[in-house]
């Protein structure tokens, strides 16, 4: 049984989560509307480019989670998914997760975006298995931090190798798909890595390399 991992944002998914939860809460009125979307922006940006700051990301994004209760946290997810992860699911997303299924490999998303956000979606994926920026909660209540290593660059072989040493797996004939070179770090460990809708930076590297490009879009670019 091999492992086979997927990136969440721009990769299963046409569009970026984390951003898009953000974009949702100023449309809620949840957030100031003007100074979090300005945030929010730059901080895409930055990853985008490479150069995001995570812990200062973290205490920016995981801030409405401890700002706000639980339930009504959950009502605002639940809208979210529907209106705005659903529409970002492809076919081919969801075909390229049944072949692996069918092939036997054991299945996981592993992403930088908070579990609150992907915890639904990975199961509205079929997909057991989700690692993931976790925030902290004392006592049923969100603190604004986090907890453990932030699943991001680095974050992820760290986490992948804890997780991989506590589930008896290995990384034998193992796949990850991803669209970020933020990803590279764990890109160069795996058995089979795979391009989708690479950003720049991946695009070359994965040519250099001779790595398989593919698409899982469903947004004509």
């Amino acid at each position: 049984m091999a492992l086979a991992l997927f990136d969440l944002d721009n990769t299963l998914l046409s569009g970026d989560s984390d951003h898009l939860w953000g974009e949702f809460l100023v449309e809620q009125g949840v957030v100031d509307g003007d100074h979090y979307k300005r945030e929010n922006d730059r901080f895409y940006q930055e990853y985008q480019e490479g150069r995001l700051d995570i812990h200062e990301f973290l205490a920016f994004s995981l801030r409405p989670l401890h700002e706000n209760e639980l339930e009504q946290l959950q009502v605002w997810r639940k809208a979210f998914i529907y209106q705005m992860i659903d529409p970002i699911i492809s076919q081919a997303s969801r075909d390229l997760l049944q072949k692996h299924r069918q092939a036997g490999d054991l299945l996981a998303i592993i992403t930088a975006t908070n579990s609150f956000i992907t915890g639904p979606i990975a199961k509205h994926l079929g997909v057991d298995h989700l690692l993931a920026t976790e925030p902290e909660m004392i006592n049923g209540y969100y603190t604004g931090g986090v907890s453990g290593v932030p699943c991001y660059q680095d974050g992820k072989v760290t986490r992948l190798n804890s997780w991989m040493a506590s589930n008896g797996q290995d990384l034998t004939g193992s796949w990850f798909y991803s669209d970020s070179h933020n990803d590279l770090p764990l890109l160069q460990l795996v058995d089979n890595p795979v391009a989708v809708d690479p950003d720049e930076v991946l695009q070359k590297e994965a040519l250099l390399k001779g790595w398989p490009v593919i698409s899982l879009s469903n947004i004509t670019k």
